[in-house]
């Protein structure tokens, strides 16, 4: 539903019942910014009865089901497909935005070479942050990690991200083979529209603002050492496929920094910690180096089935015209 003459759309996909009220609350707090959005699409991800409340419950916005492929890049194309804005930011449903969220994003966009912004993405733990928990690791758990370059430019976005609208329309979207689903835990779906958006205007920049603030809810169950692993090895195979598609040296570009000054620097800090008396520096430490291991190691499995699979697709293929 349209509700102001702005150029915003705000997007929030969902998908379970388990997240109904972070459902209410994302869009109830995309209404209530300081700059009123063009509308609020809700994307629900092939659940016809969460469908059907939504658009019982939720009247002030857009309800709409994902015609795509499950998954959350379908989700957010879906919602792309939809909106009418110039400007397309994308909201979880497990988030709750600042009221000046959407102003201080559309700030940033101080010429047409800005292609997309995101801000500050903030943990809210459900129990207290676990003391070997490194922050330099927080993109684990869809929050804006140390070592960001603030107020400056980079390479893809993530989280509480936007864009703008025809430019990711002409990109293609999101990469169905990108991206979460049931019952695949990968990500980079917004790495990879990154990359193809800055292939289209090479001129173009991604910002990270620092402000914007986005207040996202992490859940007891993403402060084990299981889900650490877990998503650290699925980031890891989603590199190897974004790296299958958009080539490793583009495709890596950011970690290259992320893995020799940033993780390097939050070991230092750790130890620090650790000689200065705090006992969980030592833990942290050591998660920052079992982090990049099971995230390199999800790399180098996920680079050899993907060109195993390449070869076994060839060697099956049409090879008529080989020579003898």
């Amino acid at each position: 539903m349209r509700t102001a003459d702005t150029d915003i759309s705000v997007v929030i996909c969902s998908y379970t019942f388990d997240r109904w009220d972070g459902l209410v609350a994302a869009v109830e707090s995309a209404f209530g910014q300081t700059l009123p959005p063009q509308e609020v699409i809700v994307v629900i991800d092939h659940n016809p009865d969460l469908l059907a409340q939504a658009r019982d419950a939720l009247r002030h916005a857009t309800v709409i089901p994902n015609d795509n492929p499950a998954g959350i890049s379908g989700a957010r194309n879906a919602g792309l497909s939809a909106a009418i804005g110039e400007i397309l930011a994308y909201l979880d449903d497990d988030a709750v935005a600042s009221e000046t969220w959407l102003e201080d994003l559309r700030a940033a966009y101080t010429s047409e070479r800005v292609l997309g912004v995101m801000g500050l993405i903030a943990p809210i733990w459900e129990s207290e942050r676990p003391g070997w928990f490194p922050a330099e690791f927080d993109w684990v758990i869809g929050c804006t990690y140390l070592g960001m370059p603030e107020g400056g430019a980079v390479r893809n976005l993530f989280g509480a991200d936007s864009f703008r609208r025809a430019i990711l329309a002409e990109a293609g979207g999101f990469s169905l083979e990108l991206g979460r689903t049931s019952t695949r835990a990968l990500g980079d779906e917004e790495t990879g529209a990154c990359i193809r958006m800055s292939q289209l205007r090479p001129d173009g920049i991604f910002v990270y603002t620092g402000s914007g603030q986005v207040d996202h809810h992490v859940p007891a169950s993403r402060t084990t050492w299981r889900y650490f692993r877990t998503r650290c090895w699925g980031e890891g195979i989603s590199k190897a496929n974004l790296a299958r598609l958009v080539g490793s040296r583009t495709g890596l570009s950011s970690e290259r920094h992320y893995t020799l000054v940033t993780l390097p620097g939050g070991v230092g800090r750790a130890l620090s910690a650790f000689v200065r008396g705090d006992r969980a520096g030592l833990a942290r430490a050591t998660a920052l180096v079992s982090g990049l291991a099971i995230t390199a190691a999800g790399y180098l499995v996920g680079w050899t089935r993907l060109h195993a699979q390449s070869v076994a697709e060839w060697m099956g293929g049409d090879r008529s015209g080989d020579a003898n």
